[in-house]
């Protein structure tokens, strides 16, 4: 039973077994390495996919966060003011429930949701209560903060080096349009009155694309550098807290106890019907 609730809890907080196999399927064999077919894995084009959304999401998270928080601080003086900051905790969680869905689609982690509001009584004032100490919605709201630098961060980082790496790898095929429309031999590294260097030669053309394959294929290990901390982002304040998680292994060990305990409690009062209590009615 404790392999069974081990499973459980397993599965329910997105825990692999430690074998490192997945459901023991084989890993399938490539002709090229890793590192010459990470730029056309549909795994890299998800994780750029990932820290190209991260910066239009990241801006809009920290508006609403930002408003909401000075809107409710704004009005603490009133009785308003609580509601307000109760709905900016609401609309942090929702927005944790939408990031772990986004994770899951681009980043392939899996995330289980914060433990639940523990709302005593029906009403509006319980909710409000209980969004207010709830852990896991401050958390929330704390990644909406702390995304958008972050996001602002890899976007910087990845698009540049991602546009830069192809455009040279792919110079060789295009150099010819500096002569025949920018009147000038091909990219200027510098230029002053007296002098300029321009990549035109076949040497410099071959090395252009060179240093554009080296980028090429770095870009992609930089950006799943990058997207980790995201992933950690997700995991730790938007999942289950480590109390939490206890919590329900402590609750789940009880109600298994409870249940081992019936069962022998069962078993025993079976054993005595059957055996002794017949054998005492036939010995009197």
């Amino acid at each position: 039973m404790a392999t069974q609730y081990g499973s459980r809890y397993g599965q329910k907080y997105g825990l692999r077994s430690g074998d490192g196999s997945h459901d023991g399927t084989r890993k399938r064999r490539h002709l090229l390495p890793a590192g010459l077919r990470a730029p056309f894995e549909a795994r890299s084009l998800r994780e750029f996919g990932h820290v190209l959304l991260s910066l239009p999401v990241g801006v809009a998270l920290f508006v609403y966060t930002v408003t909401m928080l000075s809107l409710g601080a704004g009005l603490l003086v009133t009785f308003l003011g609580v509601p307000v900051l109760a709905a900016t905790l609401a609309g942090c969680r929702l927005i944790g429930a939408l990031e772990r869905s986004r994770a899951r689609g681009l980043l392939g982690l899996e995330v289980a949701e914060p433990e639940p509001l523990r709302v005593q009584r029906p009403g509006v004032l319980a909710w409000t209560g209980a969004l207010l100490k709830s852990g896991s919605s401050w958390r929330a709201l704390l990644y909406t903060l702390l995304q958008f630098p972050w996001a602002v961060f890899s976007f910087s980082v990845a698009v540049p080096l991602w546009t830069m790496g192809w455009t040279l790898l792919t110079y060789p095929l295009w150099f010819w349009a500096f002569p025949l429309w920018a009147g000038q031999g091909g990219i200027q590294l510098y230029g002053d009155e007296q002098h300029a260097v321009y990549l035109d030669n076949p040497f410099e053309i071959t090395a252009t694309a060179l240093v554009g394959l080296l980028l090429t294929l770095a870009t992609p290990w930089i950006v799943r550098a990058l997207t980790t901390v995201d992933r950690v982002l997700v995991r730790g304040l938007l999942g289950p807290s480590r109390l939490s998680a206890r919590v329900v292994e402590l609750e789940s060990d009880r109600g298994v106890v409870v249940d081992t305990a019936a069962a022998d409690l069962r078993r025993i009062e079976r054993d005595l019907h059957d055996g002794a209590q017949a054998r005492l009615v036939n010995l009197a």
